[in-house]
């Protein structure tokens, strides 16, 4: 399988997580490129020019780190990303995760074309507060360390925390949010998100 992905996308990090966890890191060719330069290795996969972009064994090339993780979920090995008895709740976790994700890079992309005129926009307003909420509600919710095994819910918690620590550190500072800094160091412990981290 050949992951087209960059070293700064939250979304590509996911997918790279999500194989390191299923023990599929030997079967996974990580393809490095450049989308804003709409690399034509990558646009011969995929008509999207976005990344993350997986190329599975029998060549169909599926886009969006949540179809690459149910994809690599199945191929992989070791428990389910997405158990049965808890899908509700994993998927839950995993959408606010994933908004807060989607309005942080929006924002950093947002700022890097349009400049401060970003943030007050009608759209740039929308994404930081749907980012206070967001944080606000992980708040409350992610007192106890990661847990042994990963679910989907934490890989994409914790890569969304990550970025946004990253990107936008001003919007994340430790004494508002002290539980999610102490949630996110035990998680970026584990050995799929230390072995990805942002550069």
């Amino acid at each position: 399988m050949q992951l087209f992905l960059n070293t700064t996308s939250p979304f590509a990090r996911v997918a790279r997580v999500v194989a390191l966890e299923k023990g599929l890191a030997d079967q996974l060719e990580l393809v490095w490129c450049d989308p804003w330069n709409n690399d034509p290795a990558l646009l011969a996969q995929h008509p999207q020019a976005r990344i993350p972009v997986l190329v599975t064994d029998d060549g169909q090339a599926i886009a969006e780190s949540l179809l690459i993780a149910q994809y690599l979920d199945h191929m992989g090995r070791g428990p389910r990303l997405i158990p049965a008895q808890h899908i509700s709740r994993v998927l839950a976790q995993t959408s606010v995760a994933y908004g807060l994700m989607e309005a942080a890079f929006n924002i950093v992309i947002a700022r890097k074309y349009e400049g401060a005129a970003a943030d007050a926009s009608v759209m740039g307003q929308r994404r930081l507060a749907a980012i206070t909420r967001a944080l606000a509600q992980l708040e409350k919710q992610l007192s106890a360390p990661a847990e042994a095994q990963l679910t989907l819910d934490q890989i994409a918690t914790a890569v969304a925390l990550a970025y946004v620590q990253f990107r936008l550190p001003a919007l994340l500072p430790q004494a508002d949010y002290p539980q999610l800094h102490a949630w996110l160091q035990s998680a970026e412990q584990r050995e799929a998100l230390a072995q990805t981290r942002f550069a």
